[in-house]
């Protein structure tokens, strides 16, 4: 098998446990292959560390897939892996019938993500070596889970830094890409083909459930709103008035289904318009409330472009801040990998300084259970949910 040896004089996280191993890391490729191609990966002293797939066109040469030296990547490895995904979720998911099903490295099955929608799943193949064996999966997860139908998202760019296309559409048979699900006793529309990432943000549902209990009575903002998951869940827990604000029209269209769907159109009002422009007219007019929640798409998916992603989560939260009255609530999200939580509270606390005000951290949450975090790889923990008190 050809070998891809580690750089010395290097500090190599895939010794630790991470899963990745940059082209920068690597002294020497023993051996001919094909992009995609299985590969083992020693030390500069020739120990094995793991076996993986290979790509050159990618910044992340090899991906991890076994540390075992015995275990070969065949059906049978898929089968254990997905197995083992399926079996964790019918542990730790309750209330629900969508989840993720598998999440990528934190279930040792790299850049492959697999949601479950009621009976239907959504599918995405995200780098090379794990799309090669994208039809093995599909039949693999037709037997285990036997899902009424599967959609294809692999419209995400980084499909392209893959050298592979970005694509979607149903697998195998067509079905109403529309579905009705159902969470913590609410009912959600989500749209597999035209929803955001696989369709829906799976990785906040139990971020939602914290609303309950200081949403009651209350008069809530819902920033970022998209199809008004939080707005539904503020509703159900006893608010009066909730105000969702989004830019996408089509997104608030489903909004404005999901608030009647639930029977709450009378409590739930959706506005299009830009979050940030939205924040300062609000802040002009001398509106207050009781709760404000902030669910930005992530402002930076690069180290790169984090000076500017600091700047504007400081400057929305600046904002809410001083839409709050003393002992208001203030429920703020990250989704941005490169913003540490120890950096994203430091902006949070930046603000509230010059807004000349207090914030009292109440819990700090991260993704949901379906979403496991792996200790070795920091790049799974990407979800940060402050819910904070002003004063």
């Amino acid at each position: 098998m050809v070998q891809v040896k580690l750089a010395r004089n290097m500090r190599h996280r895939v010794v630790g446990g991470h899963p990745w191993v940059y082209r920068t890391e690597v002294e020497d490729i023993t051996g001919d292959f094909l992009p995609g191609d299985i590969v083992e990966v020693v030390d500069p002293k020739n120990n094995f560390i793991g076996r993986g797939f290979i790509n050159p066109a990618s910044q992340i040469l090899v991906r991890i897939l076994t540390r075992d030296r015995s275990e070969e990547i065949n059906r049978d490895f898929f089968v254990r892996r997905i197995s083992a995904a399926i079996d964790y979720r019918r542990r730790i998911v309750r209330n629900t019938n969508a989840y993720r099903l598998i999440f990528a490295e934190a279930d040792f099955l790299p850049a492959l993500i697999v949601d479950k929608y009621g009976d239907c799943l959504s599918i995405q193949t995200l780098a090379l070596g794990m799309d090669i064996h994208k039809d093995t999966i599909v039949s693999i997860l037709e037997e285990l889970v036997g899902p009424a139908g599967i959609y294809e998202r692999n419209d995400a760019h980084v499909r392209v830094l893959e050298g592979l296309q970005q694509k979607s559409g149903f697998l195998k048979r067509p079905f109403n890409s529309l579905i009705e699900i159902t969470e913590n006793g609410l009912s959600i529309l989500v749209d597999l083909e035209g929803g955001q990432k696989t369709g829906y943000f799976l990785d906040q549902r139990e971020n939602r459930m914290a609303l309950k209990g200081i949403a009651q009575g209350t008069r809530v903002l819902d920033c970022f709103c998209h199809t008004g998951a939080f707005s539904v869940y503020a509703a159900k827990y006893g608010a009066k008035e909730v105000q969702g604000i989004d830019i996408a029209a089509a997104a608030l269209d489903m909004a404005e289904k999901n608030a009647s769907g639930n029977g709450f159109q009378s409590i739930c009002r959706f506005r299009e318009g830009n979050a940030f422009d939205e924040l300062r007219f609000l802040e002009r007019a001398g509106e207050k409330y009781d709760l404000i929640i902030l669910d930005p798409p992530a402002f930076t998916k690069s180290r790169k472009a984090l000076e500017g992603a600091m700047r504007g989560y400081k400057e929305i939260n600046l904002r809410a801040v001083k839409l709050l009255p003393p002992g208001g609530f203030l429920v703020t999200c990250s989704c941005s990998f490169h913003m540490a939580e120890s950096m994203f509270l430091e902006i949070l606390l930046d603000a509230a300084r010059d807004a000349g005000r207090q914030l009292r951290l109440v819990e700090m949450r991260r993704q949901a259970r379906d979403h496991p975090m792996l200790l070795a790889s920091a790049e799974t923990h990407y979800l940060k949910c402050a819910v904070l008190q002003v004063w």
